[in-house]
Formats: structure tokens, C-alpha cells, sequence
């Protein structure tokens, strides 16, 4: 029976639709002073296949165990991209964390839908879907500062239409252990999708008070979960050394 690995796995933060990896800025910091290693990679936003290919291509790289993390969108990415072998742990953090065949576009239909249905718009000439500036505090931030809200709104990346319908291939999470952080004020992605979701993967639960948001608002509780999930993979996992000189890549600030 293999011991526990001395050496921590590298956690990978992929953030969701509308954002860039400065969300996870407060995660990365509680991450750090726990002494673990974090790469934030930016998701491209292009379609699912494209985004879990250019996450896939920065994991080969990787020698050493990792945890992935995934935000909104990103627990989609991930799902898709997560390879048993070297993933400890995955991390969904008011995320879709998808079946084989299944799209986002699926699991936001089989639920009340929230008020992102109608605050959404294809802005001309930037291409993509963006949130309405006038009703991004309502349904993606409702829990932190209205003039950090602004900010995230003028911020906004793009999602590419792709990434609500292309279907997700055979998910990570059937053979890898997940956690999910419940956030029971989202306005982006129904709540009880949330638990639905995490039910049907057996995920460790954590609930949170908190909006979609909630790398933001939350951060000390979804680096505890992270924490938790790295502390579980390392007992179960054995004989892994150090990752390699040069990982995370310098680029970990953005994808191919």
C-alpha cells in the first residue's frame, strides 16, 4: 500500500465565463500560505472542446500530481480535460460539472431558470455573450462591493456560443474524487443544479452563503475546501516526487 506523498500537488485554478484568472486572486493567496503550489491558467472561452484541449496540453506538461479547481464554466473544462492518472482531486466551485454527452446548455434547461437568462447579449462587433453591465451586480456579484462589481463588468471576457452546447466527453469525475462548494445565493447557475450536480458525482459537499461570485466573496472557505480535498488526495496518493523544474510554466498566467 502506497504512503502518503511528501510533495503537494500543484493546484489548478480555471476560472468560468465572464472573468479572467485575477478572480482567484484571494484563493491564491490562503492557497500560498498553506505552502502549496497554484498555477491560474487563463481558459481561452472558445468552446469546450478548445478550452479542455488547451488545458490538456498545459497538464502534460506536469510531472507531478495536480488538483484542478474549476469555477462556473471551468468545472466544465476541467471535467473534460481531467485524466486519471495525475489528478488528485477535482474542485467545483458553483460549477458545471458535466456527464458524457451532456452540454451546459442542458443542465441550465432542466432547472428554473435564473435572471442570467435574459441578462445576457451578443455585444456587436466584439463577438461572444456578455452579462448586461446594468444587471452584472445583480446576477454574478450580489454579494460584493457595488464598485468592485463595476469593475468586474467593464472587465468581462467573452464566451464563445460553443461553449453552452458542445457535449462533454466521459467526465473526470467518475473516476476521480470531487468536492463542490454550493453557492446558495447564485443567480447564474440555479442552486439546486449545484446539488444536483455534486449528488450525482458523490462530491465531498461544502455549502456556502455566497453569490456566483464566490471565489471573490468567499475566498478563505474555497481554499479551505481545496485544502481539504489536496490534504485527502495526498494520503491516498504515493511515491510522487517533486513537479518539474520550470512547472508551473511562467505562462501559467494563459493558455496556448
Amino acid at each position: 500500500m502506497h504512503g502518503p506523498t511528501a510533495v503537494p500537488p500543484t493546484v489548478v485554478l480555471v476560472h468560468g465565463a465572464f472573468a479572467d484568472a485575477s478572480c482567484w486572486s484571494g484563493v491564491i493567496g490562503h492557497l500560498r500560505a498553506a505552502g502549496l503550489v497554484v498555477a491560474a491558467p487563463v481558459n481561452p472561452l472558445r468552446g469546450l472542446a478548445h478550452d479542455a484541449a488547451c488545458l490538456q496540453a498545459l497538464l502534460d506538461r506536469a510531472a507531478g500530481p495536480v488538483v484542478l479547481v474549476g469555477h462556473g464554466y471551468g468545472g466544465a473544462v476541467i471535467t473534460q480535460a481531467a485524466a486519471c492518472d495525475g489528478v488528485l482531486a477535482l474542485c467545483y466551485v458553483a460549477a458545471f460539472g458535466l456527464d458524457a454527452g451532456e452540454c451546459v446548455q442542458d443542465v441550465l434547461c432542466r432547472f428554473a431558470p435564473t435572471p442570467m437568462a435574459d441578462a445576457t447579449v451578443t455585444a456587436q462587433g466584439r463577438g461572444g455573450l456578455y452579462i448586461r453591465a446594468e444587471r452584472f451586480a445583480q446576477v454574478y456579484a450580489g454579494d460584493l462591493a457595488p464598485r468592485t462589481a463595476r469593475l468586474l463588468a467593464a472587465a468581462q471576457r467573452p464566451l464563445d456560443g460553443r461553449a453552452l452546447t458542445e457535449r462533454s466527453g466521459r467526465p473526470g469525475w467518475a473516476c476521480t474524487p470531487s468536492w463542490y462548494a454550493v453557492a446558495t445565493a447564485d443567480r447564474m447557475l440555479n442552486p439546486s443544479a449545484q446539488r444536483f450536480m455534486a449528488q450525482r458525482m458523490t462530491a465531498t459537499e461544502h455549502v456556502l452563503d455566497a453569490s456566483h461570485a464566490v471565489v471573490l466573496s468567499r475566498p478563505e472557505a474555497v481554499a479551505a475546501m481545496i485544502r481539504e480535498a489536496v490534504a485527502q488526495g495526498m494520503a491516498r496518493d504515493g511515491g510522487h516526487g517533486p513537479a518539474p523544474v520550470g512547472w508551473p510554466p511562467a505562462s501559467a498566467g494563459g493558455l496556448p
